[in-house]
Order: structure tokens, then C-alpha cells, then sequence
């Protein structure tokens, strides 16, 4: 069992400052969500213009997970996170820069959104790739590990949904995003510093340790077959591509349009945003003490339908903002049990040599929705109106979520044997 292996200091120091690296990038790009709709509405953009800059800013991450997986594992995970962080960081800075010297039209600024993301989910996809080596020498359950790198994330939108709301209420979209490019610097210096290159000693049942030199495309393609091939990966994939064209079809558009319309702007919706994250950390904290007790199909369902469909229907009907509150303090609670067992599942079906093709090609397929659902949303938002279009997110959320309760091959997820040292 993982608890009874020995604690290694140093390991334990950097998978501390992986996860702080991990939170402070996604600070980044919390603030960058924020600061470009409310750029384009401040250009007097409409909700589609939204919702198209919304598409560039996404588009990227189904590009660079799909093609970087495999250069993550080429030019190893410590150096691919930090160069990812500082051409991320390059490409923010440049937007405010051009905004106040030469200015910064619509077209340009699709342009540098859509660079700056391309490598946003190679480097998460490294950092999550480091995560089981330092994991077991740091004497830490799998699952506790993939739910605080998980709650970094929803630290990351505690805090960068706060400052991203007071700095665009305050000071404009062009201050946020000065700060958005400092927060991949830290996250690079904080990697290079002390995240050492330290080889992974775990490996998962079924891992393969001879991984014979072939070329960029036989490793890609070997990542493809075995997402194809494996019949829990293909639903995970399924499952999450519809969630996340939902999620952000709400977050990308109709969530910063119904605050600019009927919350007062930016401020609002940066509260909501904090809660979510607020709560999703605290749903984190709490599953990991239980995470091994209970079953992960029947509470992944539930928490997943929980954790979409209640806020949604809370927007449709119009509800005030405390009400707004009250359902997102649920979702986030919810929502905090979700990404530690589909992580966990994914670390522990994937063969070490190829996670990060693997892992590079999970995260494009389920994000493959991601930009028409941000600009669906947009379009929504003009022709139907916000609160059809919630509602229609509530119903498809609810019912897509509930799936695993069907059986088959979802059953496959529960757990495997233990995480085991490498011999």
C-alpha cells in the first residue's frame, strides 16, 4: 500500500512545488477566461464576437494536447512544463503590451489567444505526468495525489476568479492580463527550481518498460490505438467532451454575459467563480479521506450530475444572485470528487512510457468541444437567449452525467490493484 512506503523529503518538497507551479499557472490562464470577454465587450464586441474569441482562446488545447503528448515524452516532463509556462507567459505579455502602444484589434488579439494556448495542456499534461513518481516516494496515496493536483486547480480558480474580478472591475482587462503573464514566470521559476528530474518508480499493472526509439509518428499513433482500444477510455473521452462543451458554452459565454447584464459585470461573476473553486477545493480535501472507501462509478454519476445540472437550472429560472450562490456552493462541493477518480482511473490503465501521448490525446478528445461550445453558447445567447440556453444545459448536463449508472464497460473503473514501487 502506498501509506506504508517511506517518506522521501526531497520528493515530498517537489511534488509541494509541482503542485504550487500547477496552481499558479492555472491562476493564469483564471484571469485570461476573465480578462478577454470583457475586453471584447469593452471594444463594443457582441455575444458571438465573445463567443469567437472564447473558440481561439480553446481551439489551441485540442491542437497542442493532440500533437504534445508525445514531445512531452521526448523532451522529458520537467523541461516541457517550463517551456510551456514561458511561451504561454510570452504570448499574454505581448497582448497588453500592443494594446497600449500600437493597439490591439480583435483580429490580433484572436491571433495571440489562440498562441498562447497551444501549449497550455502539454505543460499541465507534464506536470500531471510527473505526479506518480513523486507520489509514491512522498508516501501518498494515487488518488489523494491526482485530487490535490485537482485542487490546485479549483485553489487556482479560488483565487485567480478574485483578483481577476477586482482587477477588471477596477483597473480594466489590460492590468489582468499583466498579472496573467507574471503567473507563468513564478510557475517556470518554481518548476525549474525545484521540481528536479527525477525519474518515475512506479509502474501500474500492465506497464511496459521496453520502449524501443520510433519515430514522432508511431509514438502518436501507439498513443491513439490504445485510447481507441480501451473501452473505459473511450467513454471517459465521450462523457467529458459533452461536459466540457457545456461547461463552456456557461463559462466562456452565457455566464459573463448574464453578469454583465443582470449582475453588474465583472465582479459578480468573479464570485461565483471563486465559489466554485472555493467549494470544489473543499470537496477535494474532504473525498481524499474517503477516496478509497467508496465506490467510484455510483459517486462519480452522482457528484457529476450534481455539479452541473442544479446551478444551471438556477440561471435559467433567473434566480438572485444569492440563490446563484447557494446552487454553485453545491456544484463546487460536488464537483470536487470528479477529476480525482477520473485521474486516478486514467494513471492506473495507462502504461507509464505513454502517458504523456496518452494523457496529451484524453485531454484533446475531451476538449474537442470546448471551442463550439464556447461559441455555441455565444450564438445561443443572440438567438434563444440566456435563460433557454441554460436550461437546455441543465437538462443535457443532468442526463449525459448520469450515464455511468448504465453499466457495461463503465464498470471497468473501479479500482486496481495497488500502486507498487518498480523492481
Amino acid at each position: 500500500m502506498n501509506e506504508a512506503l517511506p517518506r522521501d523529503r526531497r520528493a515530498t518538497g517537489a511534488l509541494s512545488a509541482l503542485l504550487a507551479a500547477h496552481a499558479i499557472s492555472q491562476t493564469g490562464n483564471v484571469i485570461t477566461a476573465f480578462a478577454i470577454p470583457f475586453y471584447v465587450l469593452g471594444l463594443g464586441g457582441s455575444g458571438v464576437e465573445v463567443g469567437i474569441a472564447a473558440f481561439f482562446a480553446t481551439a489551441p488545447v485540442v491542437v497542442g494536447g493532440a500533437l504534445g503528448g508525445v514531445v512531452v515524452d521526448r523532451v522529458g516532463h520537467r523541461r516541457a512544463a517550463i517551456v510551456a509556462d514561458l511561451v504561454s507567459g510570452a504570448t499574454v505579455l505581448a497582448m497588453p503590451v500592443l494594446a497600449l502602444t500600437v493597439g490591439l484589434p480583435f483580429w490580433a488579439l484572436l491571433i495571440l489567444v489562440f498562441a498562447g494556448g497551444l501549449l497550455d495542456t502539454p505543460g499541465q499534461t507534464a506536470r500531471r505526468v510527473m505526479l506518480p513518481g513523486l507520489t509514491v516516494r512522498a508516501g501518498v496515496r494515487i488518488e489523494q495525489s491526482v485530487g490535490l493536483l485537482d485542487g490546485s486547480e479549483r485553489f487556482a480558480k479560488l483565487i485567480g476568479a478574485s483578483i481577476a474580478g477586482l482587477l477588471v472591475a477596477l483597473l480594466g482587462p489590460i492590468a489582468a492580463l499583466f498579472v496573467n503573464a507574471a503567473t507563468f514566470a513564478v510557475s517556470a521559476l518554481l518548476t525549474w527550481t525545484f521540481v528536479a528530474a527525477v525519474p518515475a518508480t512506479v509502474r501500474l499493472s500492465g506497464d511496459s518498460v521496453d520502449t524501443p526509439h520510433t519515430s514522432y509518428w508511431a509514438d502518436l499513433a501507439e498513443g491513439f490505438r490504445f485510447v481507441i482500444h480501451d473501452p473505459l477510455m473511450r467513454l471517459v473521452v465521450g462523457l467529458v467532451l459533452v461536459t466540457n462543451l457545456l461547461d463552456a458554452a456557461r463559462g466562456s459565454t452565457l455566464m459573463p454575459l448574464y453578469a454583465n447584464d443582470r449582475l453588474g459585470g465583472a465582479a459578480a461573476l468573479g464570485l461565483l467563480v471563486a465559489v466554485m473553486g472555493g467549494c470544489a477545493l473543499v470537496g477535494n480535501v474532504a473525498f481524499g479521506f474517503v477516496a478509497h472507501r467508496v465506490p467510484r462509478r455510483v459517486t462519480l454519476a452522482v457528484c457529476f450530475a450534481v455539479a452541473g445540472g442544479p446551478s444551471s437550472a438556477a440561471f435559467a429560472i433567473g434566480a438572485p444572485l444569492p440563490v446563484l450562490v447557494a446552487m454553485t456552493v453545491l456544484s463546487g462541493l460536488a464537483a470536487g470528487a470528479i477529476n480525482p477518480i477520473l485521474g486516478a482511473v486514467e494513471l492506473e490503465r495507462v502504461p507509464e512510457h505513454m502517458r504523456g501521448r496518452v494523457f496529451g490525446l484524453i485531454n484533446a478528445g475531451a476538449w474537442a468541444g470546448v471551442p463550439f461550445g464556447a461559441l455555441l453558447g455565444g450564438l445561443a445567447a443572440d438567438t434563444i437567449g440566456l435563460s433557454l440556453a441554460f436550461g437546455i444545459v441543465a437538462v443535457v448536463y443532468t442526463l449525459v452525467t448520469l450515464s455511468p449508472l448504465t453499466g457495461g464497460a463503465w464498470r471497468h473503473m473501479e479500482r486496481r490493484p495497488a500502486v507498487m514501487p518498480a523492481k
